[in-house]
């Protein structure tokens, strides 16, 4: 299997990963809020769709922010098993690892910060019920770089040597 075959599959399984996460965190938070309405198909992506109407401002804030927390979550678990992942034999398993650790801790994070602005507000409109729209912004920068650091200093150097360690 070709390392661009593996390059491809692993970031279709990021991108598969993150709707399972983030989706999946707000589909919890409706589904245990009792306003789960249904999945909605929107392009290449999904959404959670609930009866907003009988949601109080928390509880729409709680539900935006899940999606959030559950992606940022998962992304740094992954960066505390790095080592154990590491080791796995399979070239598409470590791949497909990588690039779900980036997008799980890089895509909320940009985002919150820049892009939600150009989109509709998504996510950012139910969290600004909670939180002043501009403290979350700044709270994902400095997420955002912190992740970045942590791809830069933790995740590429551990996956570079294990690709480089298995060619030897």
């Amino acid at each position: 299997m070709g390392k661009r075959f593996r390059q491809y599959a692993g970031l279709l399984a990021a991108v598969a990963m993150y709707y399972l996460i983030h989706e999946g965190a707000h589909l919890a938070v409706a589904l245990t809020q009792g306003v789960f309405k249904q999945i909605n198909i929107i392009g290449l992506g999904i959404q959670i769709d609930t009866f907003a109407e009988r949601m109080s401002d928390t509880q729409m804030g709680v539900f935006c922010l899940a999606g959030v927390v559950a992606t940022l979550c998962a992304g740094w678990l992954l960066t505390c098993a790095v080592r154990p992942i590491c080791r796995i034999h399979s070239k598409m398993a470590r791949t497909c690892a990588w690039y779900t650790s980036v997008t799980l801790l890089m895509l909320d994070p940009i985002y919150l910060s820049i892009f939600y602005r150009w989109v509709g507000g998504g996510d950012m409109n139910g969290i600004s019920l909670l939180f002043p729209a501009a403290a979350v912004s700044a709270i994902a920068i400095a997420l955002g770089i912190l992740n970045a650091l942590l791809i830069w200093r933790v995740l590429y150097p551990a996956y570079t040597q294990s690709f480089a360690d298995q060619k030897a």
